[in-house]
């Protein structure tokens, strides 16, 4: 039974596949896009603004003019001004495979979701709140929402397959060209143009300021906002033997510990995170690359330190060779009191369930604490607000993209080992060939996943020109917007950076 189980399955396997490949290869219909176009109006930085709302599919073709994608975006623009050199931002989320609904409804849009700001309440259930922005940036610029291939309603079309889409290379060609093919329809090639991207977003906008050069459409980009940044994934990738992680992550370990009342009380948290920074340059750096060849002692003594910036048990700590892997932190900052804390924002926590386990059982309390207010409120103003009748849903992630990403910076074919990936070279030959490029950073003290240390750290190498890098610090985590206090810091940042940019 167990074999004809299996052989069932086989069948049913090999059957999707054939029927999947069948579909890419179907004869495509020529038809128009699809547009949903609404009129608002609204206050932003004291101005009534009048604008349009776009929720529309654009055609992306392949290398032979075929459609093979439907990329769906929404785009705000600015009523009764000259558009032709008004500026416009393009915003895109992370993952790989998260849909813009993040950045749209928690920070950019002319509306945004509001959940608890002090990171202590779930979200619970609807009815959440959902609040005008008056501090949206459309006195100041165009905004356009990009959702990737597999994201939102976006989907292959024609010729299409995934595989078109789904990797490094191939994502940030889609929206490359999808940016190109935006601003010819708007007629925007003498307008100011930016990119603001989140986590994996800011991996994208790295590699699509590169792509935009190329490809005999040459388009250079004025200003990147770095939302939580992901350029060198050594500094973002807590594995073992990964010693770089050890050291881009402990500030962020201390000053979260330090947020839980757990170490460094009595300081600023500037001054406990610069004390961290500089153990981790200092005697963390030297110990983790002399390995087994310290004393005892000398481990001793680095744990000591590590037990003083994470309050974590120095036997603890020597168990773990001096190397606190962060799912091991989360579980064990809190283990006392049964408590895990979140991923993307180190202020959240959780009860957990099985309270001898390695690390959280649950999931991140940052995001099914937050997740359902984003979901519900966004599907409500698409239907509601922008009159946007679908017959399919708009999926915030995309589905099955995960084991299908390809990774690879080189082409197909093309020699390749296997390394941590990387844009952060790719956005410096950037900048050093365009010498107008300003780059924002924006970092969360309490990320757990794209710690703050690792920016400073990534932007201090790579040949970056520093007069243009531009960093700012929130008290909140990976989505710092979540925070209100830190919604209006960020909001003024970024209005400040655009505003030095564009004058």
């Amino acid at each position: 039974m167990k074999n004809l189980n299996l052989l069932f399955l086989a069948l049913l396997i090999s059957f999707s596949s054939f029927s999947q490949e069948e579909k890419s290869e179907t004869k495509w219909v020529p038809r128009d896009p699809q547009k949903f176009e609404t009129t608002h109006s609204g206050t932003f930085n004291g101005q009534k603004i009048t604008y349009k709302a776009i929720v529309g599919e654009t055609f992306l073709k392949n290398s032979k003019g075929e459609v093979n994608g439907a990329m769906w975006s929404t785009s705000y623009i600015r009523d009764g001004v000259d558009t032709s050199k008004r500026p416009v931002l393009f915003i895109f989320n992370g993952g790989p495979g998260s849909a813009s609904i993040w950045l749209h409804m928690g920070f950019f849009g002319p509306k945004v979701v509001k959940t608890d700001s002090e990171a202590k309440v779930d979200d619970g259930a609807a009815p959440y709140r959902f609040v005008d922005n008056t501090q949206a940036l459309l006195d100041l610029t165009d905004l356009v929402f990009i959702d990737p291939i597999g994201t939102g309603f976006s989907q292959v079309e024609g010729v299409g397959k995934t595989s078109d889409f789904w990797g490094l290379n191939e994502d940030a060609a889609s929206i490359a060209q999808f940016m190109r093919t935006w601003v010819t329809q708007h007629g925007r090639w003498q307008a100011p143009k930016l990119i603001a991207g989140e986590s994996f977003g800011t991996t994208r906008a790295a590699k699509v300021a590169e792509v935009l050069e190329e490809g005999g459409q040459s388009m250079s980009l004025n200003g990147i906002v770095l939302i939580s940044q992901a350029l060198d994934y050594a500094g973002s990738s807590s594995w073992a033997d990964n010693l770089t992680s050890f050291f881009t992550y402990l500030p962020s370990q201390a000053v979260t510990a330090w947020y839980h009342g757990k170490a460094g009380q009595g300081k600023t948290i500037e001054a406990f995170a610069q004390e961290a920074r500089d153990f981790a340059y200092g005697d963390y750096l030297q110990s983790l690359f002399l390995g087994e060849k310290q004393t005892q002692a000398q481990k001793e003594a680095i744990a000591e330190k590590l037990s003083y910036f994470t309050s974590l048990d120095k036997t603890y700590i020597l168990r773990s060779d001096n190397q606190i892997l962060m799912h091991r932190f989360k579980k064990e900052l809190l283990r006392e009191e049964g408590k895990a804390i979140g991923t993307l924002d180190g202020r959240y926590l959780a009860f957990e369930t099985d309270q001898v386990s390695e690390g959280p059982v649950l999931g991140d309390p940052a995001g099914y604490m937050t997740g359902s207010a984003y979901t519900a409120v966004f599907n409500d103003y698409l239907r509601r607000n922008l009159v946007v009748i679908m017959d399919r849903p708009y999926l915030t992630s995309a589905e099955g993209m995960g084991g299908s990403w390809n990774w690879k910076p080189v082409p197909d074919g093309a020699y390749y080992e296997p390394s941590y990936v990387s844009t952060a070279r790719a956005l410096s030959e950037t900048m050093h060939r365009n010498t107008q490029l300003q780059v924002m950073v924006a970092n969360g003290y309490y990320d757990l996943i794209t710690p703050f240390f690792d920016a400073e750290y990534t932007f201090a190498r790579h040949d970056f020109p520093q007069d243009r890098i531009h960093m700012y610090y929130y008290e909140a985590g990976h989505m710092m917007y979540n925070r209100q206090e830190d919604f209006d810091a960020l909001a003024k940042d970024v209005r400040a950076f655009l505003e030095k940019i564009l004058k």
